[in-house]
């Protein structure tokens, strides 16, 4: 009986102990809970989300609150140079017809000459982001309000652009799949497809095309607006996935989702010209089975007064060739001007530039076995001319300008986790310049105005929240700070941290992986603590940057406040280290990366400071993958993973991305299984939680039910947490706020911050 007592009173004790710690951590500034940081708005900064520019350079335009607190939003005008501020559209301009209240804008646009603009509002969504909605123009000079679309269904127009003269709109009809050109004086409404359906698909893409090739928008405007481009898919024989709901209904219902899964039937895909006044589509004779290849780009070639080509990027289905071809938009026939071939895959790009009047073509190549910017010849003729060179990646091509001659790009020659703006001259022989100031290591963005003599740029550090600045180029020459986040760095200064560190970690054999830490903000050497490793891992992937993390770096700093070191690690197969560090992974995903994240634990739990019997991880997506065949391939590593939204089989996920770095399922089964946790989940030995969204349309929740059917077969415990008709991003509400709640309590529970006598070195 007393004993029982005894430990009544000590099970007490504890829990006030850890009621008078929450208290603390509650009424405490310096420290951080979940609830602060993702169920308030403490930790929120600012940025410049609806930010345009104009065409001619020298201003740009945001969206702003009236004045007094009445509803809707202006259009402002800023000029660059001054920053005087000049209202461009009221928001009682944008006042329908009947109605009281303005249009909130979700995006807009201007005609070429400035005298109208496109709005887009009520948006729904389509696949994964909203782009469908209501479009509406404003006309400027009478300021006249029109909403376009006729008579048709609300929030149902995708994609509508302005005709190069600004008279017209052309735009998708969401549901039917056909594309229209709409009169905006007169009001005619010219149909242009009449073949659309859910299997014919004009101007837009399937869930595949979206998700995986950035493809949204599918119709392009030609220079002269007497012509139309746009792909078309036929999705027929692609299989629908059907996503469960029982949340808002008394009987469950199922929403059917065109997902073709690796190595089954794709859309078939084709280009097509028509006369934006109407007529019959002229199809490209592009080779291939268009079953089994993708058109990856398409764009017209630049001309004055109007092109006769276009520009595309087509690949085979294992993704391994690329073809630039040129094709006549008359005759249909193409060309091929570049080839890309690699062992291992190939991707599109997109800073595809015609420079030098059009015979030389701006593209990037990893031939050299880095990615580097090139130019081709259009015409042959001669082997292509490289533009920058060295043993680093370039990160994209932000601008060209043709009149200096200069190509205008991000990369970080000499450390992969930062990113600067350089500019090259193509024209001239010699090296590039540097624009970004050195000093300011870290991750830079840059937003540059048309004609290049303006940028917007944002800077930000591993744990420092963002600055937007305005400069001028080529000196990034600070004009005005438009976005400092001061607020939001004065509490994240006031908060008692934990010292990061970015440095490698070696594995052996020669390999050393980019790595973060955070230490506890009392962080004793003498001390041994746990291990919190935060994975993703995937292919050309990076989570350690130098750059400000958001709220999952306050949460790691969070945990670090309670006792734990927090770390990331890249392993082999990530992004900025060249094309054999990426392409090790080739047809086995889930094998090197697994034994390289294994072998940096093992390292870093021989650290002195490190007990290696606590060391834990988790991930989201690929990162979950990741953490499930950490603890089923190194189950003497982990004591804890959590694994979120995770790929269980390769076999499950979509064509396009699997395939790029897997290869087809039936001519690699071995490779699939050997990368699989599936295989292995008779090895877990540390403890498991699982979540997922049951409304997941990326990952489906068939992943992780073939996991726990796995893990029940093996007689193997685990923790489940299912988010009912929640997507990929398991957010919406307090979603977010109770998921880190139990991450966090899993975390505590099973990777304790101390240990039996030992005194907790960190904050409660």
């Amino acid at each position: 009986m007393m004993r029982r007592l005894f430990v009544l009173l000590i099970t007490s004790l504890f829990a006030l102990l850890g009621s008078l710690a929450a208290q603390r951590a509650s009424s405490d500034s310096t420290l951080l809970t979940v609830d602060r940081i993702f169920g308030s708005p403490a930790f929120r900064g600012g940025s410049l989300g609806s930010l345009a520019w104009l065409s001619d350079g020298l201003g740009y335009t945001t969206l702003e609150p009236t004045a007094g607190g009445k509803a809707g939003r202006d259009i402002v005008r800023y000029d660059a140079e001054t920053g005087l501020k000049t209202i461009l559209v009221p928001a009682a301009r944008l006042v329908p017809a009947g109605d009281s209240t303005p249009l909130e804008i979700e995006e807009y646009s201007w005609s070429a000459d400035g005298r109208r603009l496109l709005i887009f509002t009520k948006s729904q969504q389509v696949w994964r982001t909203n782009t469908r909605g209501d479009y509406w123009v404003l006309d400027l000079a009478g300021w006249t309000l029109k909403k376009l679309g006729g008579a048709g269904p609300a929030s149902t127009l995708m994609f509508a652009k302005f005709s190069p003269d600004g008279g017209r709109v052309g735009w998708v009809r969401y549901g039917e799949y056909n594309i229209y050109v709409e009169d905006i004086t007169g009001g005619k409404i010219t149909q242009l497809t009449r073949d659309g359906s859910r299997t014919t698909i004009n101007g837009t893409f399937d869930w595949v095309y979206e998700e995986e090739l950035g493809l949204q928008d599918g119709w392009r405007w030609n220079s002269d607006g007497q012509s139309i481009a746009y792909w078309q898919l036929d999705a027929t024989g692609v299989r629908d996935f059907l996503l469960y709901d029982v949340t808002d209904s008394l009987y469950a219902f199922t929403t059917p989702v065109q997902y073709p899964k690796a190595g089954q039937t794709n859309s078939a895909g084709r280009v097509g010209v028509v006369n934006a006044g109407g007529g019959e589509t002229r199809w490209i004779n592009i080779p291939g089975d268009p079953r089994n290849t993708y058109i990856a780009r398409m764009e017209w070639v630049p001309a004055r007064g109007g092109s006769k080509e276009l520009v595309i990027q087509h690949m085979n289905r294992l993704q391994d060739t690329l073809h630039v071809m040129m094709a006549n938009a008359q005759t249909g026939q193409v060309r091929t001007v570049i080839t890309e071939t690699d062992s291992a895959w190939i991707e599109q790009f997109d800073g595809l530039r015609f420079l030098n009047g059009g015979k030389d073509i701006l593209w990037e190549s990893e031939r050299s076995g880095w990615t580097q910017l090139y130019l081709f010849p259009r015409d042959g003729g001669a082997p292509p001319r490289p533009l920058t060179s060295g043993n680093y990646d370039v990160f994209g091509v932000q601008r060209v300008d043709t009149i200096g001659k200069w190509v205008y790009y991000i990369a970080s020659p000499d450390n992969p986790t930062q990113r600067y703006l350089y500019r090259i001259n193509y024209a001239k022989a010699g090296p590039p310049a540097r624009i970004t100031p050195a000093g300011e290591p870290g991750v830079h963005s840059y937003n540059l105005s048309p004609t290049g003599g303006y940028a917007i740029h944002v800077y930000s550090r591993f744990g420092v929240p963002p600055t937007t600045t305005l400069v001028s180029l080529p000196d990034n020459h600070l004009i005005r700070t438009l976005v400092d986040n001061a607020p939001l760095k004065a509490k994240v200064a006031g908060l008692r941290l934990g010292a990061t560190e970015f440095r490698q970690v070696d594995i052996g054999s020669g390999i050393k992986l980019n790595a973060w830490f955070i230490q506890p903000p009392n962080f004793d050497s003498t001390s041994r603590y746990p291990v919190l490793f935060y994975v993703y891992g995937g292919p050309g992937s990076q989570t350690v940057t130098d750059a400000w993390g958001g709220q999952n770096y306050l949460w790691y700093q969070m945990l670090a406040q309670r006792g734990y070191i927090v770390a990331s690690v890249d392993n082999r197969g990530t992004g900025a280290r060249g094309r054999a560090w990426r392409k090790l992974i080739y047809r086995q995903m889930g094998v090197i990366e697994t034994q390289d994240q294994a072998a940096a634990a093992r390292a870093v739990g021989r650290l002195p400071y490190v007990d290696s019997t606590r060391l834990g991880i988790w991930g989201w997506s690929y990162g979950g993958f990741m953490t499930l065949n950490a603890l089923t391939q190194a189950p003497d590593v982990y004591r804890m993973g959590i694994s979120v939204a995770p790929v269980t089989h390769w076999k499950y996920y979509d064509t396009i991305y699997t395939e790029r770095y897997n290869g087809l399922p039936q001519d690699n089964a071995a490779g699939y299984d050997k990368g699989s946790p599936l295989t292995y989940a008779k090895n877990l030995k540390g403890r498991l939680l699982i979540v997922h969204g049951s409304g997941d349309d990326n990952v489906h929740f068939q992943n992780t039910e073939a996991m726990v059917n796995a893990l029940v077969a093996a007689n193997r415990p685990f923790s489940l947490m299912v988010y009912p008709n929640r997507n990929h991003s398991i957010s919406g509400g307090s979603t977010r706020q109770h998921l880190f709640t139990l991450l966090t309590t899993f975390v505590e529970e099973n990777l304790p911050a101390t240990t039996n006598g030992e005194r907790r070195a960190a904050l409660p």
